[in-house]
């Protein structure tokens, strides 16, 4: 299973199964890591809103294995829902992790946290501004795919409406 992939639409390969970074302590992410890697997992993955991509990317930085071969995944920040936060956020993950690139980043959630299944409000221009951010970074290389999370039918529809990545 650990050898395992998918496809995903743009030709990159993405492990069927990592490791989640969710609960895990900035500084016990990088023996984590180093752990899961040597166990076989070649997919990691954090977030912003875990506060540990420093130990993450330390982990990624320092287990043995090349950058090339392991999948790594953050993700934007619910709260980033302007195309500025979200650019700024994109490279602050890529700094405190210590990378070049990142295999995937996506926007976390369409609403911030404290919203979340609480507000009718989508955060539909928000998404799409965040969304953009994404494309340039891809563009640019330092994602090699994006997309979402925790987004219902209707959000991503909407943001398909003015996305020029899909």
């Amino acid at each position: 299973m650990l050898k395992e992939t998918f496809m995903l639409n743009n030709g990159v390969k993405i492990p069927k199964l990592g490791l989640g970074t969710w609960f895990i302590e900035d500084d016990k992410a990088a023996d984590a890591v180093r752990e899961a890697v040597k166990l076989g997992y070649r997919l990691i993955d954090t977030a912003q809103a875990y506060g540990n991509e420093r130990g993450v990317g330390e982990g990624i930085r320092t287990c043995g294995i090349p950058r090339e071969e392991l999948f790594v995944v953050s993700k934007v920040a619910a709260e980033h829902k302007t195309y500025e936060e979200a650019k700024a956020g994109i490279d602050e993950t890529l700094k405190k992790m210590g990378l070049d690139y990142l295999d995937m980043m996506i926007i976390h959630s369409p609403q911030p946290w404290v919203e979340v299944n609480q507000s009718d409000n989508r955060y539909k221009e928000g998404n799409r501004q965040a969304w953009r951010a994404l494309e340039e970074a891809y563009n640019e290389g330092k994602l090699k795919a994006i997309g979402v999370s925790n987004f219902q039918i209707e959000d991503i529809e909407s943001l398909m409406e003015t996305a020029k990545i899909k």
